[in-house]
Protein backbone atom coordinates (compact mmCIF):
# COMPACT_ATOMS: atom_id res chain seq x y z
CA UNK A 1 0.00 0.00 0.00
CA UNK A 2 1.52 3.40 -0.85
CA UNK A 3 2.27 5.61 2.12
CA UNK A 4 -0.33 8.22 1.51
CA UNK A 5 -3.70 5.83 0.90
CA UNK A 6 -1.67 4.24 4.11
CA UNK A 7 -2.16 7.81 5.58
CA UNK A 8 -5.52 9.08 4.16
CA UNK A 9 -6.85 5.78 5.01
CA UNK A 10 -5.90 5.98 9.38
CA UNK A 11 -7.04 9.80 9.11
CA UNK A 12 -10.08 9.18 7.51
CA UNK A 13 -10.90 5.88 10.36
CA UNK A 14 -10.11 8.21 12.88
CA UNK A 15 -11.94 11.48 11.73
CA UNK A 16 -14.49 9.10 11.92
CA UNK A 17 -15.05 9.71 15.48
CA UNK A 18 -15.51 12.98 15.18
CA UNK A 19 -18.02 12.50 12.33
CA UNK A 20 -20.39 9.87 14.09
CA UNK A 21 -23.42 11.36 15.85
CA UNK A 22 -22.79 14.54 14.46
CA UNK A 23 -24.91 14.66 11.63
CA UNK A 24 -27.82 17.10 13.52
CA UNK A 25 -25.51 20.22 12.82
CA UNK A 26 -23.38 18.59 9.70
CA UNK A 27 -21.76 21.11 7.99
CA UNK A 28 -21.34 21.03 4.30
CA UNK A 29 -18.08 22.98 4.05
CA UNK A 30 -15.21 20.73 3.76
CA UNK A 31 -13.15 19.69 7.14
CA UNK A 32 -9.63 20.81 6.95
CA UNK A 33 -6.68 18.78 8.77
CA UNK A 34 -4.14 20.77 11.33
CA UNK A 35 -0.54 19.27 11.80
CA UNK A 36 1.13 20.93 14.91
CA UNK A 37 4.62 20.79 15.28
CA UNK A 38 6.52 21.81 18.35
CA UNK A 39 10.09 22.03 17.93
CA UNK A 40 12.85 21.63 20.65
CA UNK A 41 15.27 24.69 20.42
CA UNK A 42 18.71 24.95 20.64
CA UNK A 43 19.99 26.47 23.84
CA UNK A 44 21.52 29.89 23.38
CA UNK A 45 21.72 32.41 20.37
CA UNK A 46 21.46 30.40 17.54
CA UNK A 47 17.80 29.46 18.05
CA UNK A 48 17.52 32.70 15.92
CA UNK A 49 18.41 30.35 13.02
CA UNK A 50 15.03 28.75 12.68
CA UNK A 51 12.71 31.58 12.51
CA UNK A 52 14.57 33.16 10.06
CA UNK A 53 14.35 29.38 8.07
CA UNK A 54 10.40 29.44 9.23
CA UNK A 55 9.86 33.28 7.59
CA UNK A 56 12.19 33.27 4.86
CA UNK A 57 11.83 29.66 3.09
CA UNK A 58 9.19 27.53 5.19
CA UNK A 59 6.26 29.51 5.33
CA UNK A 60 6.56 30.86 1.84
CA UNK A 61 6.63 27.29 0.42
CA UNK A 62 3.97 26.30 2.85
CA UNK A 63 1.65 28.99 1.29
CA UNK A 64 2.89 28.40 -2.46
CA UNK A 65 1.22 24.77 -1.74
CA UNK A 66 -2.32 25.93 -0.24
CA UNK A 67 -1.23 25.72 3.59
CA UNK A 68 -2.31 28.44 5.69
CA UNK A 69 -2.62 30.81 7.32
CA UNK A 70 0.53 29.53 9.63
CA UNK A 71 1.26 29.66 12.72
CA UNK A 72 4.38 30.31 15.04
CA UNK A 73 3.73 30.63 18.84
CA UNK A 74 6.18 30.50 21.73
CA UNK A 75 4.96 30.24 25.22
CA UNK A 76 3.59 32.83 27.69
CA UNK A 77 3.42 29.85 30.80
CA UNK A 78 2.11 26.11 30.88
CA UNK A 79 4.69 24.28 29.02
CA UNK A 80 8.25 23.72 28.68
CA UNK A 81 9.43 27.07 26.21
CA UNK A 82 12.41 25.39 24.81
CA UNK A 83 10.18 24.71 22.03
CA UNK A 84 8.67 26.63 19.52
CA UNK A 85 5.06 25.92 18.48
CA UNK A 86 3.85 25.77 14.45
CA UNK A 87 0.27 25.27 13.26
CA UNK A 88 0.29 23.76 9.35
CA UNK A 89 -3.69 23.88 8.42
CA UNK A 90 -3.92 21.65 5.21
CA UNK A 91 -7.00 21.54 3.12
CA UNK A 92 -6.83 17.83 2.57
CA UNK A 93 -5.06 14.62 3.60
CA UNK A 94 -3.18 14.70 0.24
CA UNK A 95 -1.80 18.02 1.14
CA UNK A 96 -0.62 16.51 4.25
CA UNK A 97 0.81 13.52 2.61
CA UNK A 98 2.53 15.24 -0.42
CA UNK A 99 3.84 18.05 1.70
CA UNK A 100 7.34 16.45 2.02
CA UNK A 101 8.23 15.21 -1.47
CA UNK A 102 6.80 18.50 -2.68
CA UNK A 103 9.04 20.75 -0.67
CA UNK A 104 12.46 18.18 -1.49
CA UNK A 105 11.88 19.58 -4.94
CA UNK A 106 11.06 22.66 -4.49
CA UNK A 107 14.04 24.59 -5.51
CA UNK A 108 13.01 28.08 -3.96
CA UNK A 109 12.67 26.64 -0.76
CA UNK A 110 15.94 24.60 -0.98
CA UNK A 111 17.73 27.90 -1.85
CA UNK A 112 16.48 30.04 0.55
CA UNK A 113 16.64 27.63 3.68
CA UNK A 114 19.83 26.23 2.49
CA UNK A 115 21.69 27.50 5.69
CA UNK A 116 19.32 25.73 7.84
CA UNK A 117 18.46 22.67 5.63
CA UNK A 118 22.20 22.09 5.19
CA UNK A 119 23.62 22.89 8.36
CA UNK A 120 26.20 20.15 9.48
CA UNK A 121 25.60 17.62 12.31
CA UNK A 122 28.46 19.00 14.30
CA UNK A 123 26.25 22.15 14.39
CA UNK A 124 22.54 21.41 14.39
CA UNK A 125 19.78 24.66 14.50
CA UNK A 126 17.21 22.42 16.78
CA UNK A 127 17.22 19.54 18.32
CA UNK A 128 14.05 17.32 16.87
CA UNK A 129 10.72 18.22 16.48
CA UNK A 130 7.51 16.03 16.77
CA UNK A 131 4.02 16.58 15.33
CA UNK A 132 0.15 16.00 15.90
CA UNK A 133 -1.82 15.67 12.86
CA UNK A 134 -5.76 16.26 13.80
CA UNK A 135 -8.78 16.65 11.68
CA UNK A 136 -11.23 19.24 12.61
CA UNK A 137 -14.76 19.19 13.86
CA UNK A 138 -17.37 19.13 11.54
CA UNK A 139 -19.32 21.81 13.60
CA UNK A 140 -16.26 24.32 13.25
CA UNK A 141 -14.88 22.69 9.93
CA UNK A 142 -12.45 25.42 9.23
CA UNK A 143 -9.67 27.66 10.74
CA UNK A 144 -11.04 30.95 11.69
CA UNK A 145 -7.74 33.89 11.42
CA UNK A 146 -8.17 36.58 13.87
CA UNK A 147 -7.76 39.99 14.15
CA UNK A 148 -3.89 41.20 13.38
CA UNK A 149 -3.64 42.93 16.82
CA UNK A 150 -2.41 42.36 19.98
CA UNK A 151 -3.27 39.07 20.94
CA UNK A 152 -2.48 36.03 23.32
CA UNK A 153 -3.80 32.60 22.66
CA UNK A 154 -5.04 29.42 24.73
CA UNK A 155 -4.15 26.28 23.83
CA UNK A 156 -6.40 23.52 25.17
CA UNK A 157 -6.02 19.71 25.18
CA UNK A 158 -8.56 17.66 26.77
CA UNK A 159 -7.78 13.62 27.47
CA UNK A 160 -10.39 10.94 27.64
CA UNK A 161 -10.17 8.00 29.24
CA UNK A 162 -11.26 5.68 26.22
CA UNK A 163 -12.41 5.85 22.70
CA UNK A 164 -16.11 5.90 23.52
CA UNK A 165 -16.05 8.76 25.37
CA UNK A 166 -13.85 10.99 23.64
CA UNK A 167 -16.14 10.96 20.77
CA UNK A 168 -18.90 11.68 22.95
CA UNK A 169 -16.81 15.02 24.20
CA UNK A 170 -16.59 15.61 20.31
CA UNK A 171 -20.01 14.85 20.46
CA UNK A 172 -20.65 17.52 22.83
CA UNK A 173 -19.14 20.31 21.01
CA UNK A 174 -20.63 19.74 17.38
CA UNK A 175 -24.29 18.05 18.56
CA UNK A 176 -24.76 19.39 22.04
CA UNK A 177 -23.86 22.55 21.18
CA UNK A 178 -20.42 23.48 23.09
CA UNK A 179 -18.94 25.83 20.36
CA UNK A 180 -22.45 27.71 20.22
CA UNK A 181 -21.99 28.49 23.50
CA UNK A 182 -17.95 29.43 23.33
CA UNK A 183 -19.43 31.91 20.97
CA UNK A 184 -22.61 33.71 22.50
CA UNK A 185 -20.72 34.03 25.64
CA UNK A 186 -17.74 36.13 23.77
CA UNK A 187 -15.00 33.33 23.12
CA UNK A 188 -13.29 33.37 19.85
CA UNK A 189 -12.04 29.85 18.90
CA UNK A 190 -9.58 29.47 15.88
CA UNK A 191 -9.87 25.66 15.53
CA UNK A 192 -11.18 22.64 16.88
CA UNK A 193 -9.08 19.37 16.25
CA UNK A 194 -9.66 15.60 16.91
CA UNK A 195 -6.14 14.15 17.45
CA UNK A 196 -5.50 11.60 14.60
CA UNK A 197 -2.24 10.36 15.50
CA UNK A 198 -0.05 11.88 18.16
CA UNK A 199 0.55 11.53 22.18
CA UNK A 200 -1.46 10.82 25.01
CA UNK A 201 -4.55 9.54 22.76
CA UNK A 202 -7.27 9.45 23.06
CA UNK A 203 -7.64 13.20 23.11
CA UNK A 204 -9.06 16.56 20.87
CA UNK A 205 -7.13 19.82 21.05
CA UNK A 206 -8.43 23.45 20.53
CA UNK A 207 -7.36 27.43 20.72
CA UNK A 208 -9.15 30.37 21.53
CA UNK A 209 -7.65 33.94 21.33
CA UNK A 210 -7.92 36.71 23.83
CA UNK A 211 -6.78 40.40 23.81
CA UNK A 212 -4.69 40.05 26.86
CA UNK A 213 -5.23 37.86 29.98
CA UNK A 214 -7.99 40.54 32.09
CA UNK A 215 -9.73 39.85 28.45
CA UNK A 216 -9.00 36.08 29.17
CA UNK A 217 -10.19 35.92 32.48
CA UNK A 218 -13.67 37.60 31.87
CA UNK A 219 -14.49 35.48 28.72
CA UNK A 220 -14.13 32.28 30.39
CA UNK A 221 -16.00 33.85 33.56
CA UNK A 222 -18.86 34.34 31.12
CA UNK A 223 -18.70 31.19 29.66
CA UNK A 224 -18.98 29.15 32.73
CA UNK A 225 -21.58 31.35 34.26
CA UNK A 226 -23.65 31.07 31.37
CA UNK A 227 -27.32 29.26 31.38
CA UNK A 228 -26.00 27.75 28.39
CA UNK A 229 -22.99 26.01 29.96
CA UNK A 230 -24.58 25.13 33.29
CA UNK A 231 -27.47 23.28 31.55
CA UNK A 232 -25.02 21.71 29.24
CA UNK A 233 -22.24 20.61 31.95
CA UNK A 234 -25.14 19.14 34.03
CA UNK A 235 -26.56 16.33 30.79
CA UNK A 236 -25.47 12.71 32.50
CA UNK A 237 -25.03 11.71 28.84
CA UNK A 238 -21.35 13.88 28.76
CA UNK A 239 -20.52 12.66 32.19
CA UNK A 240 -16.93 11.66 32.86
CA UNK A 241 -16.09 12.31 29.24
CA UNK A 242 -12.88 14.29 29.59
CA UNK A 243 -10.05 12.91 32.27
CA UNK A 244 -7.48 14.69 32.37
CA UNK A 245 -6.92 18.97 30.42
CA UNK A 246 -3.62 20.40 29.51
CA UNK A 247 -3.68 23.99 28.70
CA UNK A 248 -1.04 26.90 27.60
CA UNK A 249 -1.31 30.24 26.69
CA UNK A 250 0.91 31.34 24.05
CA UNK A 251 1.96 34.39 22.26
CA UNK A 252 2.23 34.89 18.18
CA UNK A 253 5.63 35.66 17.10
CA UNK A 254 5.76 38.82 14.85
CA UNK A 255 5.97 36.74 11.55
CA UNK A 256 2.68 34.36 12.12
CA UNK A 257 -0.05 34.46 10.56
CA UNK A 258 -2.39 33.67 12.97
Amino acid sequence: MERRNFLAGAALTGAGLATSGATAKENTVEREYYEYRRYQLMPGDRNGAIHDFLEKAAIPAWNRYGIGAVGVFTGVYGGEWTTLEVLLPHKSMESVASLPAALAADEEFRKAGAAFLDAPATAPEFVRYESSLMAAFAGMPQLKVPEKKGRIFELRTYESHSEKFAKKKIDMFNEGGEIDIFLETGLTPVFFGETLIGPRMPNLTYMITFDDMADHSASWSNFVRSDGWKKLSGDSQYKDTVSNIHNKILRPLGYSQI
